[in-house]
């Protein structure tokens, strides 16, 4: 009778409603969120994860800007038939540096961390171009204009700055470098390709849109799928560990 008393008092008071849901909420906020305090790293780092070259963030940013992220993800889960169909299930630390992450679970095409290297570039170009040409149930717009669109390169730099504002570890130099960065990893005769390979490690340098003498923002979009699922050596883990 008590119980039923003071459940009755509390949903018939709006505002002890509110003062106690603010209660309860504050408690479960602080059980949740302290422990994160007393860590050094909340992801753990992982071998082989560098910060994005001007020409992938270029690229990210193409991707972003035409809305890839509402058909792919890039989220492979840990259950058994994703990581049978796209590969390892990701890891915290591959979205890092990913401002914002491209994490989800809608699907209209197939997730898409695990893309880079599994098409060449030709493929992706021409997928770009034409879906249908060579997946014909797809219901991919075309994007032949990218392979028309010259990049912007006098922005670069400006990107990597805010980028590091928001926490990656982007040097002074790397940000000086920007322009020359990009230009070098889509030429490989290019005399920077030693000081890009230098400053970000495991780099794949060549021209992606297949028309030498220009840098388009084909070129950039190519390069970030590529690099996608990359950069960390899956080998030394299990991918069959706690699937359901």
């Amino acid at each position: 009778m008590i119980k039923r008393f003071t459940h009755a008092t509390i949903e018939k008071n709006a505002t002890l409603l509110l003062v106690l849901s603010f209660f309860v909420v504050t408690i479960g906020g602080i059980v949740e969120i302290a422990p994160l305090f007393y860590l050094q790293n909340t992801i753990e780092k992982v071998e082989g994860m560098r910060p994005y070259t001007p020409l992938e963030l270029a690229g990210r940013n193409v991707y972003v800007r035409e809305g890839c992220y509402l058909c792919h993800s890039q989220m492979i889960r840990p259950f058994r038939d994703e990581v049978e169909r796209y590969g390892h299930y990701s890891l915290a630390a591959e979205s890092m540096y990913d401002h914002p992450f491209q994490w989800g679970s809608k699907r209209t095409g197939p997730d898409l961390a695990r893309v880079g290297g599994r098409y060449s570039d030709a493929w992706h170009v021409q997928h770009l171009k034409s879906p249908r040409s060579l997946v014909p149930e797809s219901v991919m717009p075309p994007y032949a204009f990218l392979a028309e669109t010259p990049l912007r390169l006098d922005d670069l730099a400006d990107h990597l700055k805010t980028n590091r504002a928001v926490g990656v570890p982007y040097t002074d130099e790397m940000i000086a470098e920007a322009r020359q960065d990009a230009l070098a990893q889509a030429n490989p005769d290019s005399d920077g390709v030693g000081g890009l390979v230098e400053r970000y490690g495991n780099v794949q340098v060549r021209d992606y849109d297949g028309d030498p003498g220009r840098i388009t923002e084909m070129d950039a979009l190519v390069a970030y799928l590529q690099m996608l699922g990359t950069l960390v050596d899956f080998s030394s883990f299990q991918a069959d560990a706690n699937l359901r």
